[in-house]
């Protein structure tokens, strides 16, 4: 393992802290989308299916295992705990246009047609295209928290550094995986716009 993909980790876990600490800070969820979040939460639970089957190591069980905890507690907090301060008006953005194409794509385009393969395939799919719903929210509403902005900035953050870790692994071990690499592209270019006005303002 890299350094690249430590800080990649860390960064994307740090964005997931900040978001929950916003939201059990002010006791509300009001600029976050929970359509991304529970996009999420669908993430991770379809790439981590291997926790029952593939033992890699400690670091990357725990990960694994935190991640789907803290998805899965936002998802809680936005729609039970803190249900009435959600913006459910302005976050409206129509899941299934990313749920049926990226479901189609990952039974299309896969390394092998097998179930755990082709959920691992969604999740990286869904991965790329999962935050569209809360930068729609921002477009749409016109305003983002600084934490919000935070949040989002460590998650673009998160996949810059995972296509550093790719480069130096291509390099380094000879290593390519063209569907995560081309699905972290994508996600990062979404994210482009968003660090422009992160930067700027």
């Amino acid at each position: 393992m890299n350094v690249f993909r430590i800080l990649g980790d860390v960064s994307h876990l740090l964005a997931i802290i900040i978001l929950l600490l916003k939201i059990l800070k002010s006791k509300s969820c009001a600029g976050i989308s929970g359509k991304s979040q529970i996009l999420f939460a669908l993430v991770f639970t379809t790439r981590y299916l291997d926790l029952f089957t593939t033992f890699i190591s400690v670091y990357n069980t725990v990960m694994k295992v935190i991640f789907l905890i803290c998805a899965y507690i936002t998802v809680y907090m936005i729609y039970v705990k803190f249900r009435k301060t959600f913006d459910s008006e302005n976050d409206s953005f129509r899941l299934e246009f990313l749920l049926v194409p990226v479901t189609g794509l990952s039974f299309l385009e896969n390394h092998s047609f097998t179930p755990l393969e082709i959920l691992w395939t969604f999740s990286i799919y869904l991965e790329s295209v999962a935050i569209l719903p809360q930068l729609f929210m921002i477009s749409k509403t016109g305003e983002a928290e600084t934490i919000t902005t935070h949040y989002l900035f460590f998650l673009g953050l998160y996949r810059a550094l995972y296509i550093a870790n790719w480069v130096w692994r291509y390099y380094t071990e000879n290593f390519y995986d063209q569907i995560a690499v081309v699905s972290g592209v994508v996600q990062t270019i979404f994210y482009c716009d968003f660090f422009y006005l992160y930067v700027t303002k």
